[in-house]
């Protein structure tokens, strides 16, 4: 089995604004009352990570203090939950952990909440610790930029093999 058919079988888990805290950028945006933006940029950057990783992301935010039943919504094929009135990211993230679990599913939950923690690890999840999905999302940025840069090279180079002698008044020319 490829390496991308064994991370099909993954699914990351993210607690949507305990990420936004801990991470600089969007802790930044959220200090400047960008919750929004804060909220888009991260899961932009899930879709980005899901897309080149082949890893199954849910998002969960918590909107415990907000009147309504929750809901759930899809962007970017990532799956976004919001929670229900009175009801914690913590807590739909354990169900959905429940939900999600099978004996050949590894599921991984990003939360730096200590006791939320532990929930997740008697179910089974692994946990991601803020600073960890940060540094792999980071390193697939760069590999996605390394794919850009490479296949944008490979569609800009001569598509017309020239001996070196010609390569060279070409050259020549092109320096005049």
């Amino acid at each position: 089995m490829s390496a991308r058919g064994r991370k099909a079988k993954q699914l990351l888990i993210v607690d949507g604004y305990n990420i936004i805290g801990a991470w600089p950028d969007l802790r930044a945006l959220k200090d400047q009352d960008r919750m929004d933006e804060a909220r888009d940029l991260l899961i932009s950057r899930l879709a980005d990570y899901q897309s080149y990783s082949g890893i199954k992301v849910v998002v969960v935010f918590d909107a415990y203090t907000v009147p309504g039943i929750g809901r759930q919504m899809k962007d970017y094929q990532i799956d976004i939950y919001f929670t229900a009135e009175k009801e914690t990211a913590d807590e739909k993230i354990e169900k959905l952990v429940a939900d999600y679990y099978e004996k050949n599913r590894q599921i991984y939950v990003a939360t730096s909440d200590y006791t939320s923690q532990w929930v997740i690890f008697g179910q089974g999840a692994l946990r991601k610790s803020a600073r960890e999905l940060l540094i792999d999302i980071e390193s697939v940025g760069k590999e996605i930029a390394e794919q850009v840069k490479k296949t944008q090279e490979e569609r800009f180079s001569t598509r017309i093999t020239l001996n070196e002698e010609i390569a060279k008044i070409f050259e020549k020319w092109r320096r005049e």
